[in-house]
C-alpha cells in the first residue's frame, strides 16, 4: 500500500554491508561529459600571455566559440551486478563527486561500499563544478562565484556547535573525523548563486543517457535533481535524500509523475541545534507530504531514532558511514531493486 512510513531499521540489519568486501569484477570504467551548450563571445580585447616561465608570450584571443554548463560523470560497471539499475551519486553545494569517493580519513567512501553491496555506480560532477568546468563571469555565469570558509563548513555541516570552530570542539558523540577535517575542507570549489536552470537542465540531459536508475543525492542536489527528475519520472526508479535541503514546493509543482518513485528521507543527528536545519527539514517534510499526497510512497528515516548515533551532514564521510549506507542498501533491496 503506497503511504509513509516513519521507519527504523535495526542497527544489526547494516552490519553485513558494513563488513562486506571481495575483489569487483569490473567489466569498464569510463567518464563522460553530458548537456551543455554552445556560446560565442565577441568584442574583448587579446592579451598576450607567458604560461611557462622563461616561454614567449603567446597571443590570447578570449573570442570564440565554446561549450559551457555541461557536467560529468564516471562510471564504473560490473560484469554480473546485482542491482537491476545502476546507482547515481550525487553531490551537495560547493562540493563535487568527491563526496563520495575516498574519505578525508582515508578510508573507502559510498562509492566502494556501493560497488562492493553490487551496484553499478556513477559519480557526477555538476555544472560549475570539478571536472564539468567552469565559464566566464558575467559574460556566461552572471554572478560570481561563491566560496565556502572552514568555519562555516564546520558549524553549517554540525560538526560542532556555533562559536566551536576556532577551538575545534564538537558535538558530543559525534562521528567526524575531526583530525581529516582539514583534509576535507580542500573539496570545497567555487559556486555561484546564478546557475540553477543550467543545471537542471544538465540532470535532465544526465538521466536521459544513463537511466533508468536509482539516484541517490546530498544537500544541495536535493531540489535540482528532484526538479530535473519531474520531466523523466519514468526513468527514475528511487530518489535516496541524504539531508536535502532543497525540494520542489507541492503547491507549485505536480508531483503526480512520481507516484510510482518511492523516496527515502534520511537524516543525522543535531539538526534541532543548528540553524538552518529544522527549516530545511520542513521544507523536505512539506515535499514529503506532497508526494504521498500524489500516492507516491515514502520513508523517512531519523538516524538517531534508529539507533545510529552522532552523524553529521556529511554522513558519508563520518566513521560510521558504512552503517549508514547499509541502513540505504537495505531499503533499495526491500524496494526490489535487487536482482
Amino acid at each position: 500500500m503506497l503511504g509513509h512510513r516513519s521507519i527504523g531499521f535495526a542497527v544489526v540489519a547494516s552490519c553485513a554491508f558494513a563488513t562486506a568486501a571481495w575483489a569487483l569484477d569490473v567489466a569498464e570504467i569510463g567518464s563522460f561529459h553530458v548537456g551543455g551548450r554552445q556560446v560565442a563571445l565577441d568584442g574583448m580585447p587579446a592579451k598576450e600571455l607567458v604560461f611557462s616561465a622563461g616561454a614567449p608570450a603567446i597571443k590570447v584571443d578570449p573570442n570564440g566559440q565554446f561549450e559551457v554548463e555541461q557536467m560529468y560523470a564516471q562510471y564504473v560497471k560490473l560484469t554480473n551486478p546485482k542491482a537491476r539499475y545502476p546507482l547515481l551519486l550525487v553531490h551537495g553545494g560547493g562540493l563535487t563527486g568527491v563526496t563520495f569517493e575516498t574519505k578525508p580519513d582515508g578510508k573507502p567512501g559510498w562509492q566502494s561500499f556501493f560497488l562492493n553491496a553490487g551496484h553499478d555506480v556513477y559519480v557526477s560532477d555538476a555544472v560549475e563544478r570539478g571536472r564539468a568546468s567552469w565559464a566566464r563571469y558575467p559574460e556566461i555565469f552572471k554572478t560570481e562565484p561563491v566560496f565556502r570558509a572552514k568555519r562555516e563548513a564546520w558549524e553549517l555541516f554540525r560538526i560542532g556547535p556555533s562559536d566551536s570552530y576556532a577551538k575545534r570542539a564538537t558535538f558530543e558523540g559525534q562521528q567526524f573525523p575531526i583530525e581529516a577535517f582539514d583534509q576535507f575542507a580542500k573539496q570545497g570549489v567555487p559556486r555561484w548563486v546564478s546557475n540553477d536552470a543550467p543545471t537542471i537542465a544538465a540532470y535532465e540531459a544526465y538521466f536521459r543517457k544513463v537511466c533508468p536508475c536509482v539516484v541517490l543525492v546530498h544537500s544541495q542536489g536535493g531540489n535540482l535533481v528532484l526538479t530535473a527528475g519531474l520531466r523523466v519520472p519514468e526513468l527514475i526508479k528511487a530518489f535516496v535524500l541524504v539531508e536535502a535541503s532543497g525540494a520542489p514546493d507541492p503547491e507549485k509543482a505536480d508531483l503526480a509523475g512520481f507516484k510510482g518513485v518511492p523516496h527515502l528521507f534520511v537524516w543525522g543527528d543535531y539538526r534541532t541545534e543548528v540553524q538552518p536545519w529544522p527549516r530545511l527539514t520542513a521544507i523536505l517534510a512539506k515535499y514529503r507530504d506532497g508526494v504521498r499526497a500524489a500516492g507516491g510512497s515514502t520513508d523517512w528515516i531519523e538516524l538517531p531514532e534508529a539507533g545510529i548515533k552522532g552523524n553529521t551532514h556529511m554522513m558519508m564521510m563520518d566513521r560510521n558511514s558504512d552503517q549508514v549506507a547499509g541502513v540505504i542498501q537495505d531499503w533499495i533491496g526491500k524496494r526490489g531493486l535487487m536482482r
